[in-house]
């Protein structure tokens, strides 16, 4: 059971995948996880307590330059496939770049303060820098892909199915996404391709990357039937394409692995049991004030907590989802055929 639409949101949109909540269930707007994406799965294998703010707690973080300027180049890749294919050049999704940033600033007047001087006032040399280097990151993607030789089945496509429970009873989970774009070939093959506006992560740090390529393998799978062909990280900031070909094997083992993650994920919720787990990114993290540890409390839990049971509840069991979910990241097809990712 699943949907898969074109259904952009449009530049300034925050990525309805990436909210996972569903009805309120709490005060201010707090509610129980109803649906897990790469995002915030990857959120909760970091830090289960950073999952609990961005997903329960819905905190605020500060707008990034860089998560901004990711946000304007998706649109314009996006955006230029609306153009005939002879008229898909670099100088076109170039001019693309301000207009973007324009409806992204309107759909989200806070960002306007990541281009604010010290004087409170617009900086206009920090903004012409910024869209410059957005500019370089939409040119460098001609080097790599030739749009003109493209026709794209599907662009943002945002795609939900769920896995049904595995026994009487149980509720199925739900997952979703959007998929940057949907490439198929005459024969029916199928890529899946993701642009990223960083650099290409060396060999033994590709696990996040490759962990939501397969997820949304996983979902594509499950909608079409088809297992995709092959998987394609286009890295606009080094320059790089990654390609990776999935089995069928290893889809059915990240379904294990989401599965029991799901089962950590359900337990944190109901107990209200969400540990921090340090790591060297905690440094970057916008919710230090209220970590414990740095010293922080995290604010009230918004949302009831049963009795605790009479046996008492496994102190690791959010942490542990790694048995099967992979804490560090890696997709593990229980030593079956898997695929094979190869720079390009």
């Amino acid at each position: 059971m699943g949907i898969a639409t074109d259904n952009s949101t449009g530049p300034g949109s925050e990525r309805a995948a990436d909210r996972a909540a569903g009805p309120a269930a709490g005060p201010a707007g707090a509610a129980r996880p109803a649906a897990l994406s790469p995002s915030r799965a990857a959120d909760f294998m970091r830090c289960p307590l950073l999952y609990r703010f961005r997903v329960i707690d819905k905190l605020p973080e500060k707008p990034s330059a860089a998560a901004t300027r990711g946000t304007v180049v998706h649109a314009v890749l996006e955006r230029l496939f609306d153009a005939p294919a002879a008229e898909r050049t670099a100088g076109r999704a170039k001019g693309l770049v301000p207009g973007e940033w324009e409806k992204l600033l309107a759909a989200r007047p806070e960002l306007a303060e990541l281009f604010l001087g010290e004087d409170g006032e617009r900086d206009g040399e920090r903004l012409a820098r910024w869209l410059a280097n957005a500019e370089r990151l939409v040119e460098r993607w001609f080097t790599l892909e030739d749009p003109t030789r493209l026709e794209p089945a599907d662009r943002e496509l945002y795609v939900e199915t769920v896995l049904e429970g595995g026994g009487a009873g149980e509720a199925g989970l739900t997952l979703r996404g959007f998929i940057d774009r949907v490439d198929v070939a005459p024969s029916g093959e199928v890529r899946i391709v993701d642009y990223k506006t960083g650099k290409a992560p060396a060999p033994q740090y590709r696990s996040d990357a490759l962990f939501q390529m397969t997820f949304y393998a996983l979902v594509m799978w499950r909608l079409r039937g088809q297992v995709p062909r092959r998987l394609q990280l286009v890295y606009l900031g080094s320059g790089d394409v990654l390609t990776y070909d999935p089995t069928e094997a290893e889809l059915l083992a990240v379904e294990r692995r989401l599965r029991a993650l799901w089962e950590a994920i359900s337990l944190a919720t109901e107990t209200g049991d969400w540990r921090p787990r340090p790591t060297k990114l905690c440094g970057w993290c916008d919710h230090q004030a209220v970590c414990p540890e740095f010293g922080g409390t995290p604010p009230p839990y918004p949302l009831p907590v049963p009795a605790q049971r009479a046996s008492d509840v496994d102190a690791d069991a959010d942490t542990d989802a790694g048995a099967g979910a992979g804490a560090d990241g890696r997709v593990v097809a229980d030593g079956e055929g898997q695929g094979r990712m190869d720079p390009v």
